[in-house]
């Protein structure tokens, strides 16, 4: 059996410890066997804000025998010396990384980040998540009650998908639901989009998570190199396009890797072809070094542009050559990856860092960062580049810009008989 945290919250207090309401709205902590009395938290170190109206159906009233603040619930006739607002207190923000404690490292799987969480009512999106680390990601939420959107191509993995998850746990069949997504067709990346706005109101977490590695020179149906188009620019594009889906509570997770570090794009004149190369300048290692580049690039770009409206951005590093079917194409990768495999993660250890981002309270407010190993992590001196982050999101706007005409030009075109 995995191992499971001390207690049922992140947040549960250790013994000797109580909460209590201040009158300006904040929870105090009290341990009566020390005396200590402290505004943060003793576990987390952070400081909790209440609502100042009642909870519906609750009144204050003062108790003339005992000379102490009531609470009475009008609706059950409850009193209680309690105030009922502290089961509803939030933490403050962090103002910065160096403020979030680390609770969890490279051992610790997707459930355990998630233990004692409930996600009813929330919605994710979850790109390839029939298999590998976003089957993880998406069964994971889905345990907790989360609604997930499994965008995929194919339906009948997706199903058979399902149907594994709901084994373990029936109720996981009404939450997840299949949207057809391919990556390296514009005409269908563009089909996605339009489904996801007539049906969702809004968006919880968005977690790019598809991507393709090792595969020999192919362009996609729109002419691009396919790493590129199915690891970037259509998980760009989708970001885009769903803006108005997303609010303050948003999280966007973009996976990305450590390979980012061993990219080869230019800081300076960065040009189409550097992105979306000829045969002749293709190699499949660097064109996925590369697109790992662009998901920090693109999560860091986004992050500064949406800051303002509350929306959290991070990217992440899964882990080093996990197992997933991401090495299909090649039979050395095959034969390299099967070697390594009792020395990498698992892939519920490697959903993990995208679960946290996605989920954890303490990075509410916090946007922009790069996380390994369920934690901030510097990416590469690149990747902060502000110049190069800046080319990337013109030339991908230039490149969808023409995928959008060249998709208008066949829509026009006569019908041949």
């Amino acid at each position: 059996m995995s191992f499971l945290p001390d207690s049922d919250s992140e947040d549960e207090l250790p013994p000797g410890w109580e909460e209590q309401a201040t009158e300006n709205g904040y929870v105090c902590y009290i341990n009566k066997q020390t005396k200590v009395a402290q505004m943060t938290h003793p576990r987390t170190g952070r400081s909790k804000r209440m609502a100042m109206e009642l909870p519906l159906g609750w009144e204050k009233r003062f108790e003339e025998g005992t000379q102490k603040t009531v609470f009475f619930n009008t609706n059950t006739n409850q009193t209680t010396y309690v105030d009922p607002r502290l089961a509803f207190a939030l933490e403050e923000p962090p103002m910065n990384i160096s403020q979030v404690r680390q609770r969890f490292d490279a051992s610790t799987n997707a459930l355990q980040v998630l233990h004692g969480k409930d996600l009813h009512g929330r919605l994710a999106i979850v790109t390839g998540a029939n298999s590998g680390i976003g089957y993880e990601t998406t069964r994971s939420l889905a345990f907790h009650g989360c609604d997930v959107i499994m965008a995929c191509r194919s339906r009948s993995s997706t199903e058979e998908a399902i149907e594994r998850m709901a084994k373990d746990r029936a109720a996981c069949r009404n939450r997840l639901r299949w949207m057809e997504l391919d990556l390296s067709s514009f005409k269908s990346v563009c089909s996605f989009v339009q489904q996801v706005r007539e049906s969702v109101k809004h968006i919880d977490m968005l977690i790019l998570n598809a991507g393709v590695f090792a595969l020999p020179y192919t362009t996609t149906e729109d002419g691009l190199e396919t790493t590129f188009q199915v690891s970037h620019l259509s998980h760009f594009y989708i970001t885009q396009q769903l803006e108005s889906l997303f609010d303050h509570n948003t999280r966007i997770v973009v996976l990305s890797s450590e390979s980012h570090r061993y990219a080869n794009l230019p800081a300076d004149n960065l040009t189409p072809q550097h992105l979306s190369p000829p045969p002749e300048k293709y190699w499949s290692m660097m064109a996925y070094n590369n697109a790992k580049l662009c998901n920090v690039l693109f999560a860091a770009k986004l992050a500064k542009l949406w800051k303002h409206r509350g929306i959290s951005v991070f990217s992440v590093h899964p882990g080093n050559m996990v197992s997933t079917r991401i090495q299909r194409n090649w039979w050395f990768y095959r034969l390299l990856f099967a070697l390594v495999r009792p020395f990498t993660k698992s892939l519920q250890q490697a959903a993990a860092t995208s679960i946290y981002c996605a989920t954890a309270n303490e990075l509410t407010g916090l946007t922009g960062l790069y996380f390994n190993n369920c934690y901030f992590c510097e990416p590469s001196k690149l990747s902060q580049n502000e110049n190069l982050q800046n080319q990337l999101w013109t030339i991908s706007e230039e490149m969808v810009n023409r995928l959008k005409e060249q998709q208008q030009g066949r829509q026009q075109q006569p019908m041949l008989f």
